[in-house]
């Protein structure tokens, strides 16, 4: 069963050798991923399973110890999901690699030192629907007695003209519903979220927050949300269920 949930935003950004000079303006957001990720720990789940928008077009796992990289980005920097290299040795060359979203949550907590329960990733893909999104998260609640979930995904690309996806007026209303709902842990809310529209301010977290929706069906969690802005035009969101 679902016993705590972190929700934090996906951005490369948050790895401050990927933002260099820029590193200093996502400090509040670093801030409030730690205090959610000291919630997870709090709860002393079995199990920590890590959601995040992922490469597949459904979905895929990553077992513990998968490694994730940011050269891509241009900076020599490797993670691994709960394990560190040097604890599992160098990567296999068919090793398939995290996605962006889970090798960011990687770094969130080799920063904190995680360390109190095995953990597992879960890649989810943009075309899943929100049926499809809910079932996903009723099999991940069953996996253990005690399940945390650390839920990545960034709210809509369109709140500013310099945003990746241009300023669009619907942007802003569509991330306060969601950060609305991730504060208050409103399920039904987050799984009758607009998909198309979503889609459209290019939304990544509306399917893990689905997930986490039907996660948390029989949790009977509440909510805080403890960070909501829109740096670069992107809406990011830190929030805690417990």
């Amino acid at each position: 069963m679902l016993v705590a949930a972190a929700v934090c935003p996906c951005p490369p950004l948050l790895v401050p050798g990927v933002a260099a000079g820029a590193a200093p303006e996502l400090d509040p957001a670093r801030a409030a991923c730690t205090d959610a990720l000291g919630l997870l720990a709090a709860a002393r789940p079995d199990r920590l399973v890590v959601v995040g928008p992922g490469r597949e077009s459904e979905h895929g796992g990553y077992a513990e110890g998968t490694h994730g990289t940011f050269r891509g980005f241009g900076v020599d920097i490797d993670v691994r999901l709960g394990r560190s290299a040097a604890d599992t040795g160098p990567s296999g060359p068919s090793e398939r690699p995290l996605p962006t979203s889970l090798a960011v949550a990687a770094w969130l907590l080799e920063r904190t030192g995680w360390a109190d329960a095995p953990i597992e990733g879960l890649g989810v893909g943009e075309p899943l629907t929100p049926e499809r999104c809910i079932e996903i998260g009723r099999d991940v609640a069953a996996r253990a007695e005690r399940v945390a979930l650390l839920v990545m995904g960034d709210a809509s690309a369109c709140r500013t003209l310099k945003a990746p996806g241009y300023l669009d007026d619907r942007a802003a209303p569509f991330d306060a519903s969601v950060a609305r709902a991730l504060g208050e842990a409103d399920l039904a809310a987050l799984k009758t979220l607009d998909t198309e529209l979503a889609y459209e301010l290019k939304v990544s977290g509306r399917a893990p927050w689905q997930v986490l929706a039907g996660a948390a069906e029989e949790a009977g969690l509440s909510g805080a949300l403890l960070y909501e802005d829109a740096p670069y035009g992107v809406g990011y969101l830190v929030a805690t269920w417990s």
